[in-house]
């Protein structure tokens, strides 16, 4: 499978949504490096602007460029992106509901070797309690592409949210990404698996472990997790016996508690893969600590075959 670089995707597409729309501005928390805002930065310094390590006032400027009809991306590591300026973000553009974007970059655990003050794993849980927030979460490069071009044509204040590790390429370039919709990476029909971002990977690797084994999984690429509607979450449900949700997330608030929420009523059992209430380390990999933390496909297929015994 090719790999590609999530991030540097971002950034890129960025800049050339950018060159079409003059709406579009870019702020950075010092760490357009990193980001990649950068490449919007050497071509067009002037609709660049470096806010420094203070997210609450990048979040109030940007509020204010909202307001002068700009389209603002905002970016900065998830784990201050979305909690470092929680009320400037509540107050200031939810509650008005702006047209910005707050890009979480290095998110989940993928910041590996900076630890749990840079890891972020209750962003989604925040982001998504918020009203009018959408919260989209990319599942490879082609996707964070197209999500950085489908929010300038969505009214209202979005949280993207990016590994910072190079994913394989896992939706098809011929996929029109809509805001909202589920997409299925496998058929099956005894077992639905939820996953998102980079557990679509790891999902599709149980796919295949388990098909050997007889079992049939479905396996649905969840990247848009708020709004998250009823009839697209029973299309993928119907025939089977159970669900798995996968997130590199707490299981509090997450994806999985998404899903949860909107079947409250119905009569099918879920089992969720997903951080249990802990923050997270410091390692040498990214891998190191999904494995630490039974973010696996190994942890998938124990789930799926406890739900059909």
């Amino acid at each position: 499978m090719k790999m590609e670089d999530l991030r540097e995707a971002y950034g890129k597409e960025l800049l050339a949504v950018a060159r079409m729309d003059e709406r579009v501005v870019a702020l950075d928390a010092d760490l357009c490096g990193s980001t990649m805002t950068i490449f919007l930065e050497k071509e067009m310094p002037e609709r660049f602007f470096e806010m420094g390590i203070a997210e609450q006032n990048m979040v109030s400027v940007a509020a204010g460029l909202s307001l002068a009809g700009k389209i603002p991306f905002i970016n900065s590591f998830s784990v201050f992106a979305a909690g470092q300026p929680y009320n400037q973000i509540r107050q200031g553009v939810a509650l008005p509901n702006l047209n910005i974007r707050i890009v979480g970059s290095s998110c989940g655990l993928s910041d590996a070797g900076d630890g749990a003050t840079h890891q972020s794993v209750e962003d989604i849980a925040i982001m998504r309690a918020i009203p009018n927030m959408t919260v989209i979460v990319p599942a490879d490069a082609d996707e964070t592409r197209q999500a950085v071009r489908a929010s300038l044509r969505h009214q209202g204040p979005i949280y993207i949210r990016i590994t910072r590790s190079s994913l394989p390429i896992l939706t098809s370039h011929h996929t029109v990404f809509e805001i909202g919709k589920m997409y299925c990476l496998a058929e099956g029909s005894d077992i639905t698996i939820f996953a998102t971002g980079i557990m679509g990977f790891q999902a599709l690797q149980a796919h295949e472990i388990l098909r050997e084994k007889g079992i049939s999984v479905r396996v649905v690429n969840v990247s848009t997790i708020k709004p998250l509607h009823l009839e697209e979450v029973l299309k993928h449900i119907k025939g089977v016996k159970g669900i798995v949700t996968a997130e590199e997330h707490s299981i509090i608030g997450g994806l999985g508690s998404a899903i949860a929420e909107t079947l409250c009523d119905r009569m099918i059992p879920i089992k969720m893969i997903g951080i249990k209430d802990q923050f997270g380390q410091s390692a040498r990999t990214h891998e190191e600590l999904l494995e630490y933390y039974g973010l696996t496909p190994q942890a998938i297929i124990k789930e799926v075959e406890t739900l059909l015994e």
